[in-house]
């Protein structure tokens, strides 16, 4: 399965990516090894989340949210179970 998040960082900012495991992805985040983005952002939480399982459907709602405003990714998260 693949699978698209949003993170919150201890700065209040919204990071959003992919990957194939979701638990993995988050401890590297926290560790500092994430992504270059949330190094210095640590610690970080997970906000939102949804499943794929085709990549190139993942790839391409990444994509999609990430050119979402603020504003609108925080709706996304508000209206998710999460």
């Amino acid at each position: 399965m693949n699978y698209v998040y949003i993170i919150e960082c201890n700065d209040g900012s919204l990071y959003t990516g992919w990957t194939v495991d979701i638990e993995k992805r988050l401890h590297l985040h926290n560790c500092g090894k994430g992504a270059k983005y949330t190094k210095s952002r640590c610690p970080v939480i997970l906000r939102y989340v949804e499943e794929h399982p085709v990549k190139q459907d993942a790839l391409r709602r990444e994509r999609e949210i990430k050119r979402l405003s603020r504003v609108k990714k925080l709706a996304l998260i508000a209206g998710s179970s999460q």
